[in-house]
C-alpha cells in the first residue's frame, strides 16, 4: 500500500484491510471483487490484484509461509527487485538493501560522493546494512527523506555530515544524486489514470452496462473509455459479462 501512496492515506486502509482480511486465507479465499472494493480509495489497483495472487502463490507454493529468498520472492507476483529486498531486510532482518530514491541519494552523496550506476548503488547499500540489516535500512531511509532531500538538502543539520563525501568536497556541481531535467506533469484529472479510477470506483458499486461507460469514466470520447475498459479486462481488474463490465469474480447482477 505504502508504494507509491502516503502515510496519511495508508494507516487508516491498511487497519481496515486487515480487519477484513485478517490472514493470508482470509484474502487468498475473497473474491477478487472484495478485495478491489476494499481498496478503494488507494489507487493503482493492480497492487491489489498482486497482493491477493501473491497471498494464493505463498499458500499453494510454500505452505502459506512467505518465503525468505530473493529468488523466491520476485517468483511471486508483483513482486519487484525493490518490494522483495524490503520484506528480506525488514521482515527477516537479512544484510540486503532496499534501495529507494531516498536511499539512492544517501550513497551517492554521503557513501561515494559520485553518482552511481543501479548496481553499484545496491552493492553500496547492502555493504552499508551488513551488520545491523533492519536498523541501519531505516536510518538510511530516514536520512534521504528528512535531510539528504531532492531539491534541498539539510546538510547543516545532517547527524551524518561528517562522514558525507560530498560534504568532505565542498558539495560540487553537479550533484551526485542529480535526476535530470523533469518534464511538467499531466494534469491528473486529464490523465487515463483518472479516468480508469473513476470507472473501478463506479463498478465497486455494481456492473456498468456498455453504454454507461464513457459516464463512468468520466470522459465524453467514448474510444478513449472502451479502450481504458478493455485494458482493465486485460489487466484482470474488470470482466465483461452478458453486456456489462463488472469486477472480477462479481455476478453480474451485483452480487459479489
Amino acid at each position: 500500500m505504502l508504494q507509491q501512496t502516503q502515510v496519511a492515506r495508508v494507516e487508516p486502509a491498511y487497519l481496515a484491510f486487515l480487519e477484513r482480511f485478517p490472514a493470508l486465507e482470509a484474502l487468498a479465499g475473497a473474491s477478487t471483487a472484495a478485495v478491489l472494493e476494499q481498496w478503494r480509495g488507494l489507487g493503482y489497483n493492480r497492487r491489489a490484484l498482486n497482493l491477493q495472487r501473491t497471498c494464493r502463490a505463498v499458500l499453494d507454493r510454500h505452505g502459506g509461509r512467505v518465503p525468505a529468498t530473493l529468488d523466491a520472492l520476485l517468483d511471486l507476483p508483483g513482486i519487484g527487485p525493490y518490494t522483495a529486498r524490503a520484506l528480506l531486510v525488514f521482515a527477516f532482518e537479512q544484510p540486503v538493501a532496499a534501495v529507494d530514491v531516498n536511499v539512492g541519494r544517501v550513497v551517492q552523496r554521503a557513501v561515494s560522493g559520485a553518482a552511481l550506476p543501479p548496481r553499484e548503488r545496491q552493492a553500496r547499500a547492502d555493504d552499508l546494512v551488513a551488520q545491523r540489516p533492519w536498523a541501519t535500512a531505516q536510518a538510511l531511509m530516514e536520512l534521504g527523506a528528512r535531510f539528504c532531500t531532492a531539491r534541498r538538502p539539510n546538510c547543516g543539520d545532517c547527524p551524518v555530515r561528517a562522514a558525507c563525501a560530498w560534504n568532505h568536497a565542498c558539495t560540487p556541481a553537479p550533484d551526485p544524486a542529480a535526476t535530470g531535467v523533469r518534464k511538467p506533469p499531466q494534469r491528473f484529472i486529464d490523465s487515463d489514470r483518472y479516468h480508469r479510477g473513476r470507472l473501478l470506483d463506479a463498478l465497486r458499486l455494481g456492473p456498468v452496462s456498455v453504454e454507461g461507460v464513457s459516464a463512468a469514466a468520466r470522459t465524453g470520447d467514448a474510444g478513449r473509455a472502451r479502450r481504458l475498459a478493455d485494458a482493465l479486462v486485460s489487466e484482470g481488474l474488470a470482466e465483461w459479462s452478458l453486456g456489462t463490465l463488472t469486477l472480477p469474480e462479481r455476478d453480474p447482477k451485483g452480487s459479489a
